[in-house]
């Protein structure tokens, strides 16, 4: 029987795959680059910003319901297939990256209780022992997704309102004890040496990271039972996990100076909890924040395996990626998907690499992608001579601009390397199937400069 998903199960899946291990880790993240008056701008953009771009998946989703494979068919629709496999391509690269992510902080997480100074068992995630019990856990997901998405999605739900306990709890806390003078005592943190405008772009691809998972009840909108519930579920739970997000950094900022909290060790939250209730807090954090992370990670899991085979049906993947199971689970893309995911753990273990590490690369990738749903909704505005359409559209590309911008050129150059291997499953694809019709001049060029560009690319950030 193939089961649908309702409004809930879709708001769900949405938070759940923004909220997760990012939200636990935001004090740090965001002390370390910014002071609370670039904090406030940089939320005032960030919000702004994804609004828009949560309003274009709703729209979309309403205006052209035959595309229902999401962000992926927006752009191959708008701007042609090599542009649309670049965003499918993008978009499940950071699916993988971010279940990695996940996987390691949940480890992270677990040395809050193993760990001491003379004997570290899974430290930042990124020991052996962390690398087993990583390994099994990824597993463990994969054999419950080939049960059905039905059946991962209800789970997820559970998962997702268990997780908001433990951050009310700390919302509620913080603002009981936030203190106005430790929040204005550096306001523009000149301490810091930076100027606000540079703080603020450096806070973008963090705010991004938290929000990553946006468009997870559009790449599942061909199991959704109403299709219309598709954009409410994603503007609702942009709201929602915003609300939070805010909540979160801003108190935080008032507990303790910026200096000592951009030195906490991640989950940050769990010793700023510490210091306001004593060391149970610490326990109700890392609790909290494995449950959030695991149900974090099931959504991705679903969107990751997702992904390959809604591409692998439209003929921009491999034809092999295109198969489900009895239980209507893409399986031959999960597969595929937890086989990169295994191989990105075991780098990670070999290179030492952390979260923060993680979270730089997938957000990187996700530029494009998110960019392109703007930018095809600026066109369908075009096409039907829509200023209200278009009062939407240029706001959200402009946003996709903005990040690429504040980006940097060493994360572009980073995701002109990961693009590069995509673009020979691309022409293994199109060997597949004889009938296509031959690449524009402009996508053979883009093709070559994606392909050719990754040679220097790779060699400056070596260097670098």
């Amino acid at each position: 029987m193939n089961k649908k998903l309702g409004l809930i199960s879709l708001t769900a899946l949405v938070l759940s795959s923004m909220v997760g291990a990012g939200v636990f880790s935001l004090p740090q993240n965001m002390a370390e680059v910014a002071s609370p008056a670039a904090l406030i701008i940089g939320w005032v953009i960030t919000g702004i910003g994804i609004l828009f771009l949560a309003t274009s998946l709703l729209l979309l989703s309403r205006l052209r319901p035959d595309l229902d494979g999401g962000i992926f068919t927006y752009a191959k629709e708008g701007f042609g297939e090599f542009i649309g496999f670049c965003s499918a391509w993008g978009y499940w690269v950071c699916a993988v990256v971010a279940n990695v992510s996940y996987l390691v902080i949940v480890f992270a997480a677990f040395s809050f209780f193993t760990d001491t100074p003379e004997n570290v068992i899974f430290g930042d995630g990124n020991t052996w022992q962390a690398l087993i019990g990583e390994s099994i856990l990824l597993w463990v997901v994969h054999f419950l997704v080939l049960r059905g998405v039905q059946t991962a999605a209800s789970i997820n739900l559970m998962a997702t309102m268990a997780k908001l306990l433990p951050l009310g709890l700390f919302v509620i806390v913080a603002l009981l004890a936030f203190n106005m003078d430790i929040f204005t005592l550096d306001f523009k943190g000149v301490n810091m040496g930076v100027p606000v405008w540079d703080q603020v772009k450096n806070t973008m691809l963090i705010t991004l990271w938290v929000f990553i998972g946006i468009e997870g009840a559009v790449v599942v909108s061909a199991r959704a039972k109403n299709r219309r519930d598709v954009g409410l579920a994603t503007v609702l739970a942009v709201v929602i996990a915003l609300v939070i997000y805010i909540l979160v950094t801003l108190l935080s900022q008032g507990l303790v100076s910026q200096a000592e909290l951009a030195a906490m060790k991640n989950p940050s939250m769990a010793p700023l909890l510490v210091q306001l209730i004593g060391n149970i807090g610490e326990i109700i954090i890392a609790a909290g924040l494995i449950l959030s992370v695991c149900g974090a990670y099931l959504s991705w899991t679903i969107m990751a395996a997702e992904v390959p085979y809604i591409a692998a049906l439209h003929r921009s993947f491999p034809k092999q990626l295109g198969k489900q199971n009895k239980n209507d689970a893409p399986s031959s893309s999960l597969w595929f998907t937890n086989y990169a995911v295994q191989f990105s753990l075991v780098l990670i273990w070999l290179t030492g690499s952390n979260y923060n590490t993680l979270l730089t690369i997938a957000s990187e990738m996700i530029l494009v992608p998110y960019f392109l749903v703007g930018a095809f909704l600026f066109k369908v505005a075009i096409a039907r001579s829509s200023r209200a359409l278009l009062l939407i559209a240029i706001p959200a590309s402009l946003y996709g601009l903005w990040l690429l911008y504040a980006s940097g050129v060493i994360n572009l150059l980073l995701s002109v390397v990961l693009y590069a291997p995509g673009v020979l499953i691309f022409l293994y694809t199109r060997k597949q199937y004889t009938d296509k019709k031959p690449l524009l001049l402009s996508e053979k060029i883009l093709l070559a400069l994606v392909l050719f560009g990754a040679i220097p690319a790779l060699g400056y950030l070596t260097i670098y």
